[in-house]
């Protein structure tokens, strides 16, 4: 009896040692960091509008100028708890304006706080974890110029399990892959289209299901999804689901009117706001990517 329960403790051991090392945070090589230009504010501009940050940090029905107001405070709701989008603005007390570059790319990219704790991916980092790290940089100069918002973050209403927030490492390791999901020989402007729509305008957030556990089926890429709140869905881009010309789309994403004539609403306005700030080239870059997608 004696040795059978060394033996279970030691198990217990061995997979909390596991448990610890799986889940542990992972956050960029400081060198990458390190070797970084400074950031520059006006490409950072360019990177606010295709990443969406003020669709979620700015206040619930903010328009015009006020969208850069990024105090938080907007709801979302998910079959895992409600998740309530933080103040992000350069507040130092309530937003972020302490933050050194390192604790802003971590976050950014691999959802770890300054504090070392796991960030939910209800935050995209999933998707931003693609992106260049010198636009984070270019980000960062941008965002460091907004007003600040002195409105206190709000916590996220999730219960048990789900607010283990170590827990999350394990989701990770499960889900938070870095690789693109269209590999192969493409054209400079389905690359670029590849980054803005896989990377900084994370739309398989929103535009793919998910599994049980809410990662992203990548076999059914942008094919359409229930909305977080499973009061809804979301329509599929992939060409099996919507078969608008390339100009039609980039067409949709400047102004929000659809060859039906129909017009824009929902979620969707506020992504065609920001897309609309692009140029006319990013546009047309991620109307080819979604056509450049294979139809199945």
């Amino acid at each position: 009896m004696k040795r059978l329960v060394i033996s279970i403790a030691g198990l217990a051991l061995i997979g909390l040692a596991v448990f610890w090392m799986v889940t542990r945070p992972r956050p960029l090589d400081p060198q990458v960091l390190a070797a970084l230009a400074p950031g520059d504010a006006v490409r950072g501009e360019q990177v606010f509008w295709a990443s969406g940050c003020a669709s979620c940090h700015a206040a619930p029905e903010a328009t015009g100028d006020d969208k850069l107001l990024l105090g938080g405070g907007q709801r979302f709701a998910s079959p895992f708890g409600t998740f309530l989008a933080p103040n992000i603005s350069p507040d130092a007390t309530h937003g972020i304006g302490g933050w050194t570059m390192p604790e802003f790319a971590n976050a950014v990219m691999r959802g770890i706080s300054p504090e070392g704790a796991h960030y939910y991916p209800a935050f995209p980092y999933t998707s931003y974890m693609r992106a260049e790290p010198q636009d984070i940089a270019d980000l960062k100069a941008f965002m460091d110029g907004l007003p600040t918002v002195a409105t206190p973050s709000q916590p996220h209403e999730v219960g048990f399990p789900f607010n283990i927030r170590r827990s999350l490492g394990g989701w990770k390791f499960l889900f938070a892959k870095p690789g693109w999901v269209m590999n192969g020989d493409m054209t400079a402007e389905v690359s670029r289209g590849r980054y803005l729509v896989e990377a900084l305008g994370h739309c398989g957030e929103c535009h793919t299901p998910r599994n049980a556990l809410g990662g992203i089926i990548r076999e059914a890429w942008l094919s359409g999804a229930p909305t977080a709140d499973g009061k809804g869905k979301v329509p599929g881009i992939a060409p099996a689901q919507l078969n608008w010309s390339a100009r039609d789309i980039a067409y949709y994403l400047e102004t929000g009117f659809t060859p039906e004539f129909d017009s824009v609403g929902g979620h969707m306005a506020s992504v065609v706001d920001n897309m609309a700030k692009l140029t006319a080239e990013d546009r047309a870059a991620i109307a080819a990517y979604l056509k450049a997608l294979p139809e199945s």
